[in-house]
């Protein structure tokens, strides 16, 4: 399954929307100091490099020190940025990572998820280049001489060609949150990945996935009347991923991938395994604890 997932990683596709909110405009957190900061408040004589990365991502780990040398060499050319994409996140983890690795390059928070979903991403790690005209030129998952040698010809004033990406546009996202924006829903958001991924590097979050997730079945046959849906985060996951997520737990109501990431982020779900009651796309109520499955019941049927 591990090599399942790291191929996802490297060869899945992204996409980035000139349509939607500018990426340069994504209002994102400055850590430790909570301050509001913006692509758009980078040096602009400066073309920039983002990682996005998670404390959790055994790949951005071993990414790291090759992040810390591109740092060293170009930080007085590029606008070097680790932008961690806070799903699952602990602060004093992203704090541990910064010392172990000697990061001197700013650390920013994307809270929202709002930066991924312009972006594309896929899966962390996820590094992306961007111009001094703004432009992305390129964006990659591997941490390789490719990379270097992009990096090094825009620290030498080159522009490159623009990525040509798909494109997800602000009417696609509305269509895709259109369902959940009439009527009454139950939407249980997870990661096909959250009970076995996080196991060695977050096992308290791993349990509460397969506990949650274990228990789903049972929570929906005591609330039959309402609508239920699961939605998985689309970082490392394809249709057979989830397949084998529904097969592993036997699933009884349906589930989709969240396409581009836009219901987490419209939904500003940060922590999974979350169950939301929604209506009219309003939120009434949010939980994130499954230890009692009588407790969420009486939450969900306002008793």
């Amino acid at each position: 399954m591990l090599v399942r997932i790291l191929y996802l990683i490297t060869t899945a596709l992204f996409s980035l929307s000139g349509q939607a909110q500018s990426y340069n405009d994504i209002a994102l957190q400055q850590f430790n100091t909570a301050d509001q900061v913006t692509l758009g408040s980078l040096d602009p004589d400066k073309p920039t490099y983002l990682k996005m990365w998670a404390t959790w991502c055994k790949p951005c780990m071993e990414q790291m020190p090759h992040f810390a040398k591109l740092q060293h060499k170009f930080a007085d050319k590029v606008n070097i940025i680790a932008v961690n994409i806070n799903i699952n996140e602990d602060s004093t983890k992203i704090a541990e990572v910064i010392k172990r690795y000697g990061l001197t390059m700013p650390v920013w928070l994307d809270n929202e998820g709002q930066l991924g979903v312009a972006l594309g991403l896929t899966g962390t790690p996820y590094s992306v280049l961007i111009n001094t005209d703004g432009k992305v030129v390129y964006s990659t998952h591997e941490s390789d001489d490719k990379l270097d040698r992009f990096i090094s010809m825009l620290a030498k004033g080159q522009k490159l060609q623009n990525a040509t990406t798909d494109v997800i546009s602000t009417q696609q996202k509305q269509v895709l949150l259109q369902p959940w924006q009439q009527g009454e829903h139950l939407l249980f958001f997870t990661a096909t990945w959250c009970d076995w991924y996080l196991l060695d590097s977050r096992p308290e979050m791993a349990s509460k996935c397969k506990q949650a997730q274990m228990g789903l079945n049972a929570l929906q046959q005591r609330l039959p009347a309402q609508p239920w849906h699961g939605v998985v985060n689309h970082l490392w996951t394809d249709q057979q991923a989830l397949q084998d997520f529904i097969t592993q737990y036997n699933m009884q109501l349906s589930f989709s991938i969240d396409t581009a990431g836009v219901l987490f982020n419209a939904f500003n779900i940060r922590s999974i395994p979350t169950l939301l009651k929604l209506k009219d796309g309003k939120i009434l109520i949010r939980i994130t604890d499954f230890t009692d499955e009588d407790v969420v019941v009486q939450q969900l049927s306002g008793q």
